[in-house]
């Protein structure tokens, strides 16, 4: 039986996730820098996986200290150097995630994809591997170490690497829609939905190299709110109540 559809009987989907949260649902409500009150809510989210049994790898974005993007929009500061940027941004995350982490009594561990000894191990996915099977949650930051790929294509690469049988994008809506829901009160949600049109230009689920890496090595994908208290332990449990699936 597929792992969509062990999903969708309900049934207990995966024994090792990927989880990637965006750098801006760190800031919370002042839209920048770090809310330790939402890093001990995801904290506790994450526990409750482990606790059942689930070996948990997290990649995290920067959005809310400093986009690639954004920081060489008007030329000064070159994109190769902006997007280095935005990797330290995502190392500044996963330590405070670490911390969120350890502060709750789960053991974790923080792997750079650019080697930064003092701070975090360099990724090596054996050792990665290594850590999930002793219960270890493993924090992967700087996304993939190279300029001009975002953190999505990360979690997809380090999801394929370790070997995660899900991927799980954790956002502030509860799946994907044809359009904005933000902007539309019109908007549909699509409970499921395939890579292809997952690649289309209308509907932004992650970039394009994301979901083409995804639909390569077959890794599913559901987006989710991460706001919902139990929302990940309940879709690893075949709830997909409040979540889209990409497959």
């Amino acid at each position: 039986m597929g792992i969509i559809a062990k999903i969708e009987k309900g049934l207990l989907v995966t024994k090792r996730v990927l989880v990637k949260f965006s750098g801006e649902a760190l800031a919370g409500d002042e839209g920048y820098g770090i809310d330790t009150k939402i890093l001990n809510f995801i904290a506790g989210e994450i526990k409750e996986l482990v606790d059942n049994g689930i070996e948990v790898g997290i990649v995290v974005g920067g959005g809310n200290i400093i986009r690639g993007v954004s920081a060489a929009a008007d030329g000064i500061i070159t994109r190769t150097s902006g997007d280095y940027m935005g990797m330290l941004a995502t190392v500044i995350n996963g330590v405070a995630i670490q911390e969120a982490l350890e502060h709750i009594g789960l053991e974790a561990r923080l792997q750079t994809a650019i080697d930064m000894q003092e701070i975090g191990e360099a990724f090596i996915v054996r050792r990665a591997r290594r850590h999930l099977e002793k219960g270890r949650v493993v924090v992967f930051a700087g996304g993939t170490g190279n300029p001009y790929f975002t953190t999505d294509t990360a979690a997809t690469l380090r999801a394929s690497e370790i070997g995660a049988e899900l991927l799980i994008k954790a956002t502030k809506v509860d799946g994907v829609y044809d359009k904005d829901p933000n902007k539309f009160k019109d908007a549909v949600k699509l409970d499921t939905l395939s890579y292809d049109q997952a690649l289309s230009d209308d509907i932004k689920v992650m970039d394009d190299t994301a979901i083409a890496q995804a639909k390569e090595n077959g890794l599913p994908i559901i987006v989710c709110n991460m706001f919902e208290k139990g929302n990940l332990m309940a879709i690893i449990k075949g709830d997909t109540s409040l979540c889209s699936i990409v497959k």
